[in-house]
This record gives structure tokens, C-alpha cells and sequence, in this order.
């Protein structure tokens, strides 16, 4: 058995899964919250060990301490007796350009280009690097690799990324739609061709990743060939805080009303925007739910979230010319029954009948649809820690 640890770094977050492999057991498992940003009132710490929940309230200035304190809690917990028992880390990184089709080991070009990236992916790629930094100080033994979020959609054809703009800043820029939750959208699709029990290079699978950032992946001959994020995570989908989708013309107008900057416009597009920003209450789809039939913002953000998805799902649809499965993953499309309800309602004409009693279940991979729809649906939760151990595995090797 090998230690190999998955390891999700946000600006202000560290998200972890130690696994052994290749047995793909979890040792353990958490988060560490509020890096750099000084302590709330709430536990900021949490490591699932057995079972149980080990919580605790730590002010962290930076990731390297972030980082320390969680390997002494593996020791304190006797999760590890010794830090080089971790053989192996896997980084998940949100951007990896052109220049990374594949998971690679890191070294110090690839470092660099992680950092160079951050300009399309500015609230992940940095953070992603200082993870990489700070792990690479405290357990220098172990192999590192780099799992890009891009990677699974460089299979894209060119005229479903490029945008309709002067040709020249594609070839001078990389400006193209790269999408994200590539690890994710791969990993469903393999689970999704399992219960279908077909080769997934003989699919037509629309994958949704919907949780706080969502995308929808059309997925062809078990490649990515469109996705609804773009050169940054910003487009596609309205989204917990981002707008998706919007016009630059109107922004450009709101910008010369307001006076805002060009960092604060995107800000609001990024911080301020999609359910809390139509809703004027919440960021959380859960929230919205509990006021749908009370509250016109919150129905409103929930309908619009919606049709969104129906929209790109419709888009997709006809690209792939038809589909063998739709499935629904991440924290909006694994838990929220309502959610998923709306959206396949809204496809009847298509031929997709929900199973109600299916459907309000959680927790495991669960056809949703009923024997006779034209479409299966499933709900398959995401595991892009464990895609991201076998790639550590793969490598090592």
C-alpha cells in the first residue's frame, strides 16, 4: 500500500484526502478554512477519521502554516507515523493552459507556468502554487504531480474553443475557452459509463458539475468536445457569486455609471453576481430553496439558475446530436432534489421522465430516470481527490 495525498489549495482554503493506494481506501480527510483571513467564531479545522469529526479553531497567516499544522494533526491523530510515509501529492490546479494536456510531475518549469497561468484562473492558480511550494518544504521526499482542471477539455475541437475575435489574440494571447472541472466531469463519466455498462468511448454523455462554481461538459467517444466555462471560470453558468454569461457591452455600461475601476467590475462578476447577486440574500442554493415560495428574489435566482443549465443542456444536446445519459454531480447536483426535479421537468418534451422515489435519494450513484425515459439520468457524487490519487499513482510508477 502507497500514502498518497490529494490536495485541493484555495486562496484561502486547504482541502485534503489521504488515500491508500491502490486499493483507493481514504485514511482521512478535511478542510482547513480561513487562510490569511484571521478567525470567525466557528471551528475553522476538520479531519474525518473513522468516521468521526476531529474539529478545532487555528489562525493560520499563510499556507506553509496551514500546511505544518495539518501534517502534525496526521501525527497527534496516528494517522502517519512519519511525514515520508506520504510517497506521493497530487495538486489539483485549475489552469494549465496549452502548455498541459495531462497531469505531469513538478518541477520547477512547471511551477513557473502554474504561476504564469494565474492570470486565467486568478482565484485558484495562485493559491494552487503555494500549496505546491509549501509541500514541497515540508515533505521533500515525496513525488509531487500537478492534476490540471483543464487538461480532460484539451480534447476540444477548435471551433468549439476559440473565440470570435481577431485570430491573432489566440495566437499571440492563448486567449481560447479553456472550461475547468475537468477531473470531475472526466471522473462522473467514467461512473456513468459503468452503470450503463458500455465502453465510455461509445457515449454521448452531458456531465453537470453544479455546486458554489458549476460547468456542463458535452463528452464525446468519452472525450471532452464542449464546455460551458470559458477562458476563465467566470463564463458560462450563473453560478453561487459569478454572473456566467453577460454581455461586455453592459458591463462596460454599468462600469461608466458607476465609476468602477476595471479589478471592481470584475469583482462584481466574480464576488458579488449569479444567485446572491439576483437574489439579494444568499449565495447558497440551500438558503434559496427554504424561501422559494415566499421570497420573489430567491424564486427568481433558483428559476434562472435553472434554465441556465436546461439551456446548455439543450446546446449540447444538438451538438452531440442526442445523448445516452445526463448526469448530476457536485454539492447543487448530488443534494439538492428540487434542483434536479426543475431541470428534468423542463427536458419531458425530450422524452426524459423522472423516477421520483430515485431521485430523493443521496449519497451513491443512482439512476434518477424511470426504465422507459429516452435519456437516462444519474446523480453521481464527484471524487476528484481519488481521480487525482490515480494520476499520482500512474506517474510514480
Amino acid at each position: 500500500m502507497t500514502k498518497i495525498l490529494s490536495v485541493n489549495a484555495g486562496s484561502s482554503s486547504l482541502k485534503f484526502k489521504l488515500l491508500n493506494m491502490p486499493e483507493e481506501d481514504v485514511i482521512a480527510e478535511g478542510v482547513i478554512e480561513r487562510i490569511g483571513a484571521g478567525l470567525d467564531q466557528d471551528d475553522n479545522v476538520t479531519i474525518k477519521l473513522n468516521g468521526e469529526k476531529h474539529k478545532s479553531r487555528q489562525e493560520f497567516d499563510d499556507h506553509e502554516q496551514a500546511i505544518s499544522f495539518m501534517l502534525a494533526q496526521f501525527k497527534e491523530l496516528g494517522i502517519v507515523k512519519d511525514f515520508n510515509e506520504i510517497k506521493g501529492i497530487g495538486h489539483r490546479v485549475v489552469a494549465g493552459g496549452e502548455w498541459f494536456n495531462k497531469s505531469v510531475l513538478v518541477n520547477d518549469e512547471v511551477l513557473k507556468k502554474v504561476e504564469r497561468l494565474a492570470a486565467y484562473a486568478p482565484l485558484h492558480n495562485a493559491a494552487n502554487a503555494l500549496g505546491i511550494k509549501a509541500f514541497s518544504k515540508i515533505i521533500p521526499e515525496a513525488v509531487e504531480v500537478v492534476v490540471f482542471d483543464t487538461a480532460f477539455h484539451q480534447t476540444m475541437p477548435k471551433e468549439n474553443y476559440l473565440y470570435a475575435i481577431p485570430y491573432e489574440y489566440y495566437t499571440k494571447y492563448g486567449v481560447r475557452r479553456y472550461g475547468a472541472h475537468g477531473t470531475s466531469h472526466k471522473y462522473v463519466a467514467e461512473q456513468a459509463a459503468k452503470l450503463l455498462g458500455k465502453p465510455l468511448e461509445d457515449l454521448k454523455l452531458i456531465t453537470m458539475h453544479l455546486g458554489a462554481g458549476a460547468s456542463i461538459t458535452a463528452i464525446k467517444n468519452g472525450k471532452s468536445y464542449d464546455t460551458s466555462m470559458g477562458f476563465s471560470p467566470l463564463a458560462g453558468l450563473m453560478m453561487a457569486t459569478r454572473s456566467g454569461d453577460v454581455d461586455y457591452s453592459l458591463m462596460n455600461y454599468v462600469k461608466g455609471k458607476e465609476g468602477l475601476s476595471d479589478q471592481e467590475t470584475l469583482d462584481i462578476l466574480n464576488h458579488k453576481s449569479g444567485l446572491l447577486g439576483v437574489s439579494t440574500i444568499s449565495s447558497d442554493m440551500r438558503d434559496l430553496l427554504d424561501v422559494y415560495d415566499t421570497n420573489d428574489h430567491a424564486k427568481l435566482a433558483v428559476d434562472m439558475f435553472v434554465d441556465r443549465v436546461v439551456d446548455y443542456i439543450g446546446q449540447y444536446y444538438f451538438e452531440l446530436q442526442g445523448a445516452d445519459a445526463l448526469v448530476f454531480t457536485a454539492g447543487i447536483g448530488e443534494n439538492s432534489i428540487p434542483v434536479r426535479k426543475m431541470v428534468i421537468d423542463k427536458l419531458a418534451f425530450l422524452g426524459v421522465k423522472l423516477d421520483e422515489e430515485a431521485n430523493s435519494k443521496r449519497g451513491s450513484a443512482t439512476e434518477i430516470t424511470t426504465a422507459d425515459s429516452k435519456i437516462k439520468a444519474f446523480m453521481v457524487p464527484t471524487n476528484e481527490e481519488l481521480e487525482i490519487a490515480r494520476d499520482v499513482q500512474r506517474l510514480m510508477k
